[in-house]
């Protein structure tokens, strides 16, 4: 079957379906990275508030987020760390979330991918202000 007949065209490699965000040859090309910019600036804060409580890796995407808004971070750890997480806010991705137990398991894998390349530039500050921020969102209202 060719790619174009697929019912998800993204499967098995082409990154089309996804606009770009896992073409690992674009990641740090400026466009794509305002793109990604853009896609977490939109959907990061929504996506976190709703599934924070389901996911064990909440801390180190938070983690990641306040790591992208220092100015300290360097430009390509600013770029890999949008493109991981514009995947975590994409609607549509390789498993879909909706899928009870493995939704977010490639979100977890990316998260740690992200996390193995870049991990020395999350600071212990990152760190806490993620864990601050996951004990304000557990407190109700």
């Amino acid at each position: 079957m060719s790619e174009r007949k697929k019912a998800s065209p993204h499967v098995n490699g082409g990154s089309e379906g996804l606009g770009g965000v896992l073409d690992r040859s674009r990641a740090l090309e400026p466009a794509t990275i305002r793109l990604n910019e853009q896609r977490v600036a939109r959907g990061f804060w929504p996506k976190i508030r709703r599934v924070a409580a389901k996911i064990p890796f909440a801390s180190d995407a938070l983690s990641l987020w306040f790591c992208v808004r220092d100015d300290d971070t360097p430009f390509a750890a600013k770029g890999l760390i949008f493109a991981a997480l514009a995947y975590f806010v994409l609607p549509t991705d390789f498993i879909p979330d909706v899928i009870a137990g493995l939704g977010f398991t490639d979100d977890a894998a990316v998260i740690a991918a992200v996390l193995a390349v870049v991990g020395r530039n999350v600071k212990p500050e990152h760190r806490q202000s993620a864990k601050d921020m996951l004990a304000r969102m557990a407190q109700p209202d």
